[in-house]
């Protein structure tokens, strides 16, 4: 019974590298590149101190690893199967939580206010890529466009938006995508391109479950 336990303690290791908000969000952001402290720290709002004892959670677990490149401390996934560890965890706690519905309702309130339009699916958005009928827009800054995008995607971050207006088409619907399902580039990029008059949406994962679907990436 003792070696039965060991074993389930251990496993929960991983569990409780998992119970916390900020170590998620540095997940995600590792689920688009491999990355710095500094720019992990950025992302996640948080002092480099405070990402690197995260992250030092994440590495005890084995979700992440970390190597040194001259000054810098480079982490990046263990193993593609967290993003869909991480997809599961979603699914479950919307499924079950009547909490984490009412937040990513609120998250995504203005979503669609003429309740004529929803997020695009996967199937939409292959469909549509295959007519030929959709334009994809990612705004993720450019190191992790660099690192990974789905085919054909124009990279615009979200703070150069207004200043690269020409490069969208008018006559096709632009798709908006960024890290994933919460991320909120994408949902801000909907909203500032529907009032100048583009025909656009946002597609309802982002690029790493894109890619851990085995879908095509470049």
């Amino acid at each position: 019974m003792t070696a039965r336990q060991d074993l389930l303690d251990t496993l929960a290791q991983v569990g409780k590298a998992l119970g916390s908000g900020h170590r998620l969000a540095l997940l995600e952001r590792l689920a688009q590149s491999e990355a710095s402290v500094e720019s992990l720290a950025n992302t996640a709002e948080l002092t480099v101190g405070n990402a690197s004892a995260h992250l030092q959670h994440l590495r005890r677990a084995g979700l992440v690893t970390a190597t040194r490149s001259g000054k810098q401390v480079i982490y990046r996934l263990t193993d593609e199967r967290i993003v869909t560890l991480m997809s599961l965890l979603r699914d479950v706690a919307e499924t079950n939580l009547a909490e984490v519905e009412r937040l990513v309702s609120r998250l995504f309130d203005s979503d669609d206010p003429g309740g004529t339009l929803e997020a695009v699916s996967r199937d939409d958005l292959l469909a549509g890529l295959r007519e030929g009928s959709v334009a994809l827009l990612d705004v993720r800054p450019h190191e992790e466009f660099q690192a990974g995008h789905l085919p054909d995607a124009i990279n615009i971050p979200l703070d150069e938006l207004e200043t690269m207006l020409d490069a969208l088409p008018r006559d096709r619907e632009i798709v908006a995508y960024c890290r994933g399902p919460y991320c909120v580039l994408s949902h801000e990029a909907v909203e500032r391109l529907r009032k100048l008059g583009f025909r656009v949406r946002r597609f309802d994962e982002g690029f790493p479950e894109w890619k851990a679907a085995g879908l095509p990436v470049h």
